[in-house]
């Protein structure tokens, strides 16, 4: 189908919590089958966090649910001998591996990528950490929060006086898991297939960091908080209004000419202090206390809709609850319904639209090891073996 370009790859998802298994949805999302390998009786760890107790103790946590839909789920004891044993089947028909362990714990169970490229040479092994294989921080813990703080991320979030300040969401994990999913995509590409993806959620958060990153090699800028303004240009950030905030990115001398000019103040052009580009960064702080006197007397969908409509680009900003009911969204299918038991929930589905349509996963959240009897039988297990292992907990 036109949305499932990876109809056809298996993907083995050993990962836990969130750059792991959101770099697998997106795969799954793109029709790859993924499979996701849990360790019995508690799996991953995300089925017992989120905002909903029951769920948690269900198994199926709201944090769970956010990135495993499209997904089958198998249980197994990776540190018995019948476990390694079993990977090791499962690996020569699979085409990806994902793990996110801390790096050496794979070469000590014995599964690391020397060891399984022997059972399929044309294996693609991806392994996320929050720093990379190698380097002295390689063994050190790397929570969203703590990544965030060594990317130099916080540091360079917030306003002068509240940073540094974390970004409001897993930005190193989510990062770090769609650089995982692109390489992953990249790597089936190439002919022969097999490779060793190392991928460390720091460099994939620095490297999005490119402007921030440039500045201070290229023009030794030490970047710095600049709160809701934009360092680069004034005025350009977010202003006060009647109701709610908005965002205003007058960045080209004719947008800010337009602006003056609808708000009734044309000789805020020919000020000293705001003729250029360089005057107006110089004494932003200055330039918006004068233009929030004139937007705070009227509310902000009709400070939007007018500066659109002149060539002044503006925006609303809106809570989370405001943005998943906003006619964009809901008119374009992100968010779509899944049934999960009896219940049917909403998921964030793919940001990709390709050739019209947009990918979505086929099947629900798994519960833990609900697909142990058709992936252990593929293999040629019998119901009897089968329940053998569930019996001695290696599956």
């Amino acid at each position: 189908m036109a949305t499932e370009p990876l109809a056809g790859v298996r993907v083995l998802d050993l990962t836990n919590v969130l750059a792991g298994p959101f770099a697998c949805y997106q795969l799954a999302l793109m029709g790859a089958e993924v499979i996701k390998v849990e360790r019995p009786g508690s799996g991953d760890l995300a089925r017992v966090l989120g905002a909903h107790p029951e769920r948690n103790a269900a198994g199926m946590g709201i944090s769970f649910l956010a990135q495993n839909a499209g997904k089958k789920s198998v249980t197994l004891n990776m540190k018995s001998a019948k476990g390694k044993a079993l990977l090791k089947r499962l690996i020569q028909g699979a085409d990806v591996l994902v793990e996110n362990f801390r790096p050496g714990v794979m070469d000590r169970l014995g599964l690391g990528y020397e060891v399984l490229k022997a059972e399929n040479p044309q294996l693609i092994y991806c392994s996320i950490s929050g720093f990379g294989q190698t380097g002295p921080r390689k063994n050190d813990p790397a929570y969203d929060q703590i990544v965030q703080g060594i990317s130099g991320v916080m540091s360079i979030t917030g306003a002068a006086d509240t940073a540094p300040y974390r970004v409001g969401y897993p930005l190193a994990d989510t990062v770090g898991g769609l650089t995982a999913a692109f390489s992953v995509t990249a790597a089936l590409n190439a002919s022969p297939r097999g490779a060793y993806l190392d991928i460390s959620m720091t460099e994939s958060v620095i490297a999005t960091m490119g402007w921030v990153v440039s500045n201070y090699l290229i023009g030794g800028v030490v970047p710095g908080p600049n709160g809701n303004e934009n360092t680069t240009s004034a005025p350009s950030g977010t202003l006060a209004t009647a109701d709610h905030p908005i965002n205003i990115a007058a960045n080209r001398d004719t947008q800010w000419q337009a602006l003056v000019r609808h708000l009734g103040r044309p000789d805020l052009e020919e000020r000293p202090e705001y003729r250029t580009r360089e005057d107006r960064k110089r004494n932003r702080d200055a330039l918006r206390e004068e233009l929030e006197t004139l937007l705070r007397t009227r509310p902000a969908a009709e400070w939007v809709a007018e500066l659109n409509a002149i060539g002044v680009p503006s925006g609303p900003v809106l809570s989370v609850a405001e943005t998943l009911a906003d006619a964009q969204i809901k008119e374009r299918g992100l968010i779509g319904d899944i049934a999960v038991g009896e219940e049917v929930v909403q998921l964030a589905g793919s940001p990709v639209v390709m050739n019209g349509a947009r990918a979505s996963a086929a099947i629900p959240p798994p519960g833990l090891g609900a697909h142990n009897t058709e992936i252990w039988s593929e293999l040629g297990l019998s119901e009897q073996e089968i329940n053998t292992l569930l019996e001695e907990g290696v599956i």
